[in-house]
């Protein structure tokens, strides 16, 4: 991975040689959170079901709230493990999953508090900008901008293990300057994301289309799918996350700059 101020289009491009350089474990990661998501979505839906007595209404309402639920904590399990791999990889020192988790707990107060305000922020953005239909297309730029001002945030609390309140304020001493850069990289990445969940939610509909609508089915599937697209989602998010600290750490502070050292005679 290179160690220099990078343009856009390698920000855009990085994040995906920075996966393949970890792919086993990524995926080993993404596949176990995947399918342990799934089962909860599945339990969690089939009791509620029962609860209320095969209600369509209740049923609908337990699989939309689980998956919900189970996406934020895959997000959060993949968002730590994966920026901790990739610095590991920046580092010249690629790690395991073990270690990876390890990393993980032992900032694992300061991420957590960062994903909860993450969350909250992009609810917030979106409940304000529904109340008019006319800037609901605006959310997406302004929630953009929130989010820019904070991408770097966990690559920081890895490096510098320090706290959520000095996290964020290097985070966005470290983006001064390329705000809107950084929101149009977080935009272009959302595109990516939609282009590839709508093929990925109609997968259920053409199934119907032939062998008829069967509930369960239809669940296991749609919910799946929006597991798949948040896991992908998140791996590629905070693979991006590192390459943009590395980039603003070079802009900012000369990070590839290698000052050699002469030997005393």
């Amino acid at each position: 991975m290179p160690i220099r101020p990078l343009s856009f289009r390698e920000l855009l491009d990085l994040p995906f040689a920075l996966i393949q350089a970890n792919i086993r474990v990524l995926a080993g990661l993404s596949l176990l959170g995947l399918l342990a998501a799934e089962s909860v979505v599945i339990a969690a839906t089939a009791g509620a079901s029962w609860l209320t007595g095969g209600s369509d209404q209740g049923t609908a309402w337990a699989a939309i709230l689980s998956t919900a639920v189970c996406a934020w904590l895959l997000r959060f399990a993949l968002r730590g493990t994966t920026v901790a791999l990739g610095l590991a990889t920046v580092e010249g020192a690629p790690i395991g999953s073990r270690t990876a988790l390890g990393r993980c707990a032992a900032i694992f107060g300061p991420l957590l508090v960062f994903q909860l305000w993450f969350t909250l922020v992009g609810v917030g953005v979106v409940v304000v900008s529904s109340l008019l239909l006319v800037t609901l297309p605006l959310a997406l730029i302004w929630l953009g901008r929130l989010r820019a001002r904070l991408w770097v945030t966990v690559p920081v609390l890895f490096v510098e293990r320090t706290s959520y309140r000095d996290g964020v304020a290097r985070a966005k001493l470290l983006v001064e300057g390329a705000q809107w850069s950084t929101a149009g990289l977080w935009i272009a990445q959302r595109a990516l994301f939609g282009l590839l969940a709508v093929p990925l939610l109609a997968i259920p509909l053409f199934v119907t289309d032939f062998t008829g609508t069967h509930r369960w089915a239809v669940i296991v599937l749609i919910t799946a799918a929006v597991l798949l697209v948040a896991a992908f989602g998140e791996v590629v998010e905070a693979s991006s996350r590192v390459m943009c600290y590395v980039d603003r750490r070079c802009r900012r502070e000369g990070l590839d700059i290698r000052i050699p050292i002469r030997e005393r005679r």
